[in-house]
């Protein structure tokens, strides 16, 4: 850990965006650590949750690991890409597990996120959270998900408010892009047109430069990625 450049756990490090996001600081010899249910061997650590822990299981279990591997160390940034989707209105038979699910992909991981950002970030590094752009209005075929999106969108303007209990100078940011660029986005929506759909490398690209203090965006923004012929730019709502 001693010659990294920089130090930074990923929630969601196995996931697609993910593994764009452990690839990208890797490459420009950071420290990565993955949070997820899986292990990235790309990753220099790995924390496993337990998807059959409690909200509060998972949060003591996932901090435990964090103070084992960093020992006193901090880290220089918390990138929360976990998350999911499932669709269902109010009279969907899943309804409610379908809620339930994203409530756990979605708040849970950002608020544990939150809760290593609080005890592990160095003062004036960089918690990203994932939101979702559908979420700032309505979202009736996808009601589960856009609740915990919105969600999402809340706690990171709570946490970049004062006494959110995050260290000094620290940056709370959310994306909240509309389609990504990824392999299980292409499986299942083969027809559509892939020219607005934001490709990972911007976004991982996006929290790189987060890194390095360049083109940071205001504490608390919500950042809507809004892909158009293949360019992508970054609107704060």
């Amino acid at each position: 850990m001693s010659n990294a450049l920089g130090r930074v756990f990923v929630y969601g490090g196995k996931g697609a965006l993910g593994s764009a996001c452990v690839t990208q600081f890797k490459a420009k010899n950071w420290w990565v650590g993955s949070i997820d249910m899986k292990a990235n061997e790309a990753a220099d650590a790995n924390v496993i949750v337990n998807g059959d822990h409690s909200w509060k299981e998972q949060e003591t279990s996932i901090l435990a690991q964090v103070k084992d591997i960093l020992k006193e160390e901090k880290v220089d940034g918390i990138i929360c890409v976990a998350g999911g989707w499932a669709g269902g209105n109010a009279s969907h038979k899943d309804f409610l597990s379908n809620t339930e699910l994203m409530w756990k992909q979605s708040v849970w991981s950002s608020t544990i996120a939150a809760s290593i950002a609080a005890h592990y970030l160095k003062e004036g590094g960089f918690l990203s959270l994932t939101g979702a752009k559908a979420a700032l209005e309505g979202t009736p075929g996808m009601i589960g998900y856009g609740m915990a999106k919105a969600a999402v969108h809340q706690l990171t303007q709570s946490l970049a408010s004062k006494s959110s209990g995050l260290p000094n100078n620290s940056l709370v940011a959310a994306i909240l892009p509309v389609t990504l660029d990824t392999p299980m986005n292409r499986k299942w929506m083969a027809d559509a047109d892939t020219s607005s759909w934001t490709p990972l490398d911007f976004v991982a690209d996006l929290f790189w430069k987060w890194s390095q203090n360049q083109e940071r965006p205001k504490n608390g923004s919500l950042l809507q990625l809004i892909t158009k012929d293949n360019k992508t730019q970054v609107i704060p709502v």
